[in-house]
């Protein structure tokens, strides 16, 4: 098997792992299915080793941060089968409805974010039985079936844990790039999380540390419950990205009610951490494109050599 690639030289894939063209911006495509998401520029995925280490806290946040902050078009996409919340987090009561002519789901809005969840697939206090095959059904008539407009960005709250189901999601659509969320406790959990990603050649835009600590209400003083530096660590011995720490607040309790704190809170310290990292995130997108534009797989590039470096090079006729 051959492919063609911009260095103008045949390659040969030296093992099974076959090279992921780079999907056009516009059209976020479902890999090796004709499924996909028209009109949405970037995926990404917010991911997490575990439950409760405040992964849909996140991608809420991040989401209404990239929209207020970054003054960009966002969609939310709940993938967690097994426990979405992003509905009572962005106060979503309604049911999304079909549109009259290409028979369309239209997603649910509230404060500037179109949203799309598992949790309408459920009925109201049901229990969530749902096996693999179940999980990947729904996930393709919400990405193929929902008319989201045109979107600069969608976030996809991915289900917590590293699993079958993290995995399949991430072979199945083409992503921008992931977010890993870890709890200082959980530092262990990261090289295992973001190994899912990697191992389907999915870029990983960086770690963010949740619960990093407890600020006090009275005095601000920080207090490390879970441990300190520990994330900070791991990421660095991995060589990857971090994009900052996310402190106990008791502002942060209006986003289980409802109200994003960004939206609640829009100038407290948590806020303020939420729209550095979107526009971290932003800066990590635009980096991509113009990596993908003028690519260097030289060995100095460690990012791009190691995603490649399974491949021979090939002399040949063009």
């Amino acid at each position: 098997v051959f492919c063609f690639f911009p260095t103008m030289r045949w390659l040969r894939p030296s093992t099974v792992n076959y090279l992921r063209v780079e999907a056009a911006r516009g059209c976020a495509q479902l890999s090796g299915t004709t499924l996909q998401i028209d009109g949405v520029k970037d995926v990404i995925a917010v991911a997490s080793g575990r439950a409760g280490s405040g992964g849909s806290t996140t991608a809420v946040n991040l989401a209404v941060a990239l929209a207020n902050v970054c003054k960009l078009k966002v969609g939310l996409l709940d993938a967690d089968a097994f426990g979405p919340f992003i509905p009572s987090m962005m106060k979503l009561d309604g049911k999304p409805e079909m549109s009259q002519g290409d028979l369309k789901i239209v997603p649910t809005e509230n404060y500037g974010i179109k949203c799309m969840s598992m949790g309408y697939f459920v009925k109201k206090d049901a229990p969530y039985e749902w096996r693999v095959p179940m999980v990947m059904n729904a996930f393709e008539k919400m990405a193929s079936k929902v008319d989201w407009g045109g979107l600069d960005i969608l976030v996809m709250d991915m289900p917590p844990g590293t699993g079958y189901a993290q995995k399949s999601i991430a072979q199945r659509l083409q992503l921008s790039g992931a977010l890993f969320i870890s709890n200082p406790q959980d530092a262990e959990l990261i090289r295992r999380g973001v190994d899912t990603f990697r191992n389907v050649e999915i870029p990983i835009l960086g770690i963010i540390e949740n619960k990093s600590c407890f600020k006090c209400p009275h005095c601000a003083e920080p207090w490390f419950i879970f441990g300190k530096g520990e994330v900070h660590k791991k990421t660095e011995d991995m060589r990857l990205d971090y994009l900052g720490d996310i402190p106990i607040e008791v502002e942060i309790r209006s986003t289980d009610k409802g109200i994003p704190v960004v939206i609640s809170a829009p100038d407290s310290l948590v806020s303020k951490i939420y729209g550095d990292m979107a526009q971290k995130v932003v800066g990590k997108l635009k980096k991509l494109t113009e990596e993908e534009l003028y690519p260097d797989f030289s060995p100095t590039n460690s990012a791009a050599y190691t995603r490649h470096s399974s491949y021979t090079m090939v002399d040949g006729p063009l």
